[in-house]
């Protein structure tokens, strides 16, 4: 009798090891296979140093200053505050703008181009932001004014803040111009 319940006894601890090394297998399978499409998803170097050669040779937008702006410390008392943006395309061919807008409903910003203007947008889920669809040709000139309201969100908006201007455009990576500033009551 005993080596039969031995017997059985191994025979489902043998099962039982089986089971696992399948579950444990399945697992390692599994790991590798998310591995291999992180592995091919990622962006690469090679790629990106295309697109901006790309963007260099067929049309780029140059900002012709910093693309960061600071106001330094602000007022919600004082009320709105707003900075213009230079920007000119440096390429050789035509560059196209397709949509323009903002990271926070507390900030919008318009697109000049010579007696034409474009705006003012806003941050997408608040408000429609309609396709711009404007070309600047080599050499030309257009500005993005942005105007910040500091009061926007309340007293809860104090202290140091951060927001985006996104330019989409077909001459490569968008055109991000972004601003800080110091806010208080």
């Amino acid at each position: 009798m005993c080596p039969t319940s031995l017997s059985i006894g191994s025979f489902c601890i043998f099962k039982l090891t089986r089971s696992m090394n399948k579950i444990i297998s399945s697992i390692v399978i599994c790991i590798l296979v998310l591995a291999g499409i992180v592995w091919f998803a990622r962006p690469s170097g090679q790629g990106e140093s295309a697109a901006v050669s790309a963007a260099q040779s067929d049309g780029a937008l140059v900002v012709e200053e910093s693309r960061n702006y600071n106001f330094g410390t602000i007022s919600m008392a004082a009320g709105n505050v707003s900075h213009t943006f230079k920007m000119r395309n440096a390429g050789g061919e035509p560059v196209t703008i397709s949509k323009m807008y903002t990271s926070c409903m507390c900030t919008v910003a318009s697109l000049m181009m010579g007696n034409k203007k474009f705006g003012p947008v806003g941050m997408p889920g608040h408000g429609a932001i309609p396709r711009i669809n404007q070309t600047i040709n080599p050499n030309e000139e257009a500005v993005v004014e942005v105007v910040f309201d500091p009061a926007a969100h309340g007293p809860a908006g104090v202290g140091r803040i951060g927001r985006t201007v996104v330019i989409e455009n077909n001459s490569g990576a968008p055109v991000e111009l972004s601003f800080i500033a110091l806010v208080t009551p």
